[in-house]
């Protein structure tokens, strides 16, 4: 049997619905989940484990048996703790059938078969009584159905579901309550993922702004929550305006409801600014006292930053508000957390907490088109005036008066910056319905709407008459294409390039002019997590998960590169940067493989976790922008970033963690192939002194 998945072709710029096979989408799910992550989160396990022995030991006081209700077992963790802790029968609810049999495997494998039920349905799926899947109803109810926004996973409907049906009323609940918190902060560095700010450009005729239209302006941004890693925000980035507030709390012992509600909390502001970003995270609290407390919070708002527990499963949330408004230091006001059965969002008030309590905000949906084509890096990257200055600087060497320039990325501004230098005709393409009209918004916002012409279709597709018989004397590009996932998916501009060559006039400049695919070895100071095999987890063997995740990972697409925004995540060279290949845009594309293989020496000793791989544009012989490493590694190993890109990274299986040796400065030997037929990119590492070995081996497309 085969199923059809997405896919992005770089050849075309488009997703392509490909045959795979019945097993792909299992296989995705495993490979690219948590489970490994949420393993290896001790402070997690350790918390919950106390937290449920807490629970038994007061059911068992009260003279009654400990029946347990575990909703997404998952592994099967929480169920054998409980059942360690002394309950007597635990109930493990887990929808996902492969994690289903897994649980099973790993319970049998763990001696407690005969205490733990798994059964593989949904919670709201699961009936009581005589002939249901449990005899009679739970009095411990023990989840983790959390994601980074507390709520996302569905945990209100499943909690409200389960006191109507699956508990006894008032049963003990691990973890027995859950806090969320919020503070308000000015961040012109968070607000620019969120809003076009006006660009400025210098020309020959005196500078230049490319104002943002009024409804961009206006626009409520993305529904979707921003979820980061906050503690690799610097403080510098932003100004704090408030406190931390805790802006509402969840029994999880009594009647839950998934119902639209809004909590209001009154302060004064810290300082005068301006309000623009909500940043928040959460802390759950296992038993009824609060003394056993697991926490989200980021460095400067953690009790103890030094016990920082890592992960990624969880993380924090960034939310924008509907319009950055002025506060004055000591002049109250609310700070208003609206919820649905899935979705947090904030707004500001003016008014008391007593006047605001029934106040019901719509939950924000982008209506300006501009949140629908760019994601938050990319309105970064718009955003970014020194990346402008440098193309206005590259775009200055090559364009003439009478230039004819053609822009081909998907919803780029470089059409505006060519005519503002002077250029005498510019054309944009624009592929697709949402990129058109949101452009044509922009050029309208600065008249230039009988400036620059757009011409909705594929490039591919252009005709003499799309360019009113003129020769095309500047190919222009980012480059840029939404459906791009990793860094090489954007070589579509050299596949574009081609398509077009028959209407570049004579001595016609492309740019970028060319492109080069760079790697470097790391040692991750903790992203290592989401792979590295777990073995023993709080005493219970979870080796059969292990396994699981592995051969999900020996699948064919689960071992392509995962775009990872390592700005996020720490990590140190261990080798010098290389370029592994190189790519001619001013040659049309080669109908052969292009092939590279060699060495990269570790230069400093460390576990060698990953490969990570970028492109950088040359778009002049002069001018070069990097997708990945900004500045060379500091003399630790220590590495910059682009903060608006996602870099590649291949891990190397298996993946090493701290507890194993250093690794000494061996060669690692490479051998990578650009596959023009299909945009693909194959390659292989392998440490040169051990051929046979593993370590250092991963093909990947």
């Amino acid at each position: 049997m085969k199923i059809f998945c997405s896919r992005a072709n770089p050849t075309t710029g488009s997703v392509e619905w490909l045959e795979e096979d019945e097993h792909y989408d299992y296989h995705q799910e495993i490979a690219r989940s948590s489970y490994a992550d949420m393993l290896h989160d001790k402070d997690r396990n350790i918390k919950y484990y106390q937290g449920i022995r807490a629970a038994v030991s007061r059911v068992k006081d009260r003279g009654q048996k400990a029946l347990v209700l575990d909703i997404g077992t998952g592994t099967g963790l929480l169920s054998m703790m409980a059942v360690t802790a002394g309950a007597d029968f635990c109930y493990a609810i887990e929808v996902f059938k492969p994690m289903a049999d897994a649980a099973v495997k790993i319970v049998e494998k763990n001696g407690f078969s005969d205490k733990i039920m798994v059964i593989n349905k949904h919670s709201t799926e699961v009936t009581v009584g005589p002939e249901g899947d449990m005899p009679c109803r739970a009095n411990i109810l023990v989840t983790e159905l959390f994601d980074t926004e507390l709520i996302g996973e569905g945990a209100l409907p499943s909690y409200e579901h389960a006191h109507r049906h699956l508990v006894e009323e008032n049963c003990e609940a691990v973890p027995h309550r859950a806090t969320i918190y919020a503070q308000l902060v000015e961040s012109r560095r968070m607000w620019s993922w969120n809003k076009l700010f006006p660009i400025h450009l210098q020309t020959s005729l005196g500078e230049q702004v490319i104002v943002p239209p009024v409804d961009l302006e206006n626009c409520p941004g993305a529904p979707s929550v921003c979820d980061i890693q906050l503690s690799q925000v610097s403080p510098a980035d932003f100004t704090v305006l408030s406190d931390v507030l805790p802006m509402f709390s969840i029994d999880f012992s009594k009647q839950v409801s998934s119902s639209a509600a809004c909590h209001s909390r009154q302060f004064e502001p810290l300082t005068s600014g301006r309000a623009q970003v909500v940043l928040s995270w959460w802390d759950i609290e296992m038993d009824p006292e609060g003394k056993i407390r697991c926490t989200t919070a980021p460095f400067w708002a953690h009790s103890d930053p030094e016990e920082m527990q890592w992960r990624d499963h969880w993380m924090q949330c960034v939310y924008f508000l509907p319009q950055e408004e002025p506060v004055v230091q000591g002049s109250a006001l609310c700070l208003v957390a609206h919820h649905d059965d899935y979705c947090v969002w904030y707004s500001l008030q003016r008014t008391s907490p007593e006047k605001n309590e029934r106040v019901h905000q719509m939950r924000p949906v982008c209506d300006c088109q501009a949140h629908l084509l760019w994601n938050r890096p990319r309105f970064g990257e718009i955003n970014d005036q020194d990346r402008t200055d440098r193309y206005i600087q590259a775009l200055s060497t090559v364009l003439k008066p009478d230039s004819v320039c053609l822009c081909v990325s998907d919803g780029s501004l470089l059409s505006v910056l060519a005519h503002h230098l002077g250029v005498e005709q510019v054309f944009t393409v624009e592929s697709s319905a949402a990129s058109h009209k949101l452009l044509r918004k922009i050029f309208k916002a600065n008249h230039l709407e009988d400036k620059i012409n757009i011409i909705e279709k594929r490039p591919e597709l252009l005709t003499s008459e799309d360019l009113k018989s003129r020769k095309v004397s500047l190919l222009l590009g980012e480059p840029f294409f939404t459906t791009s996932l990793l860094p090489w998916h954007n070589l579509y501009f050299w596949y574009v390039r081609t398509a077009v060559d028959q209407h570049l006039g004579p001595g016609a400049v492309v740019m970028p002019q060319a492109a080069s695919l760079h790697a470097v070895v790391v040692e991750f100071r903790d992203l290592w997590r989401i792979r590295s095999p777990c073995g023993d987890c709080e005493g219970f063997d979870v080796h059969i998960m292990d396994d699981m995740i592995k051969r999900a990972l020996d699948f064919r697409e689960s071992r392509e590169a995962e775009p990872h925004p390592l700005w996020e995540y720490p990590c140190r060279s261990l080798s010098e940067p290389r370029q592994i290949l190189a790519f001619d845009f001013r040659q049309l594309v080669p109908p052969r493989p292009l092939c590279a293989e060699g060495t990269m020496e570790l230069r400093r000793p460390g576990r060698s976790h990953a490969a990570v791989l970028w492109m950088e544009y040359h778009l002049t012989p002069e001018c070069t922008l990097s997708t990945g490493l900004l500045e060379p590694a500091d003399p630790e190993g220590g590495c910059c970033w682009n903060p608006h890109c996602k870099q590649a990274v291949y891990f190397f299986s298996p993946v090493l963690d701290p507890r194993a040796p250093l690794g000494g400065p061996q060669p690692v030997s490479y051998v990578v192939e650009f596959h023009p037929s299909t945009g693909d990119i194959t390659m292989e590492f392998r440490l040169t002194d051990t051929p046979d070995s593993p370590l250092l081996s991963n093909k990947v497309a």
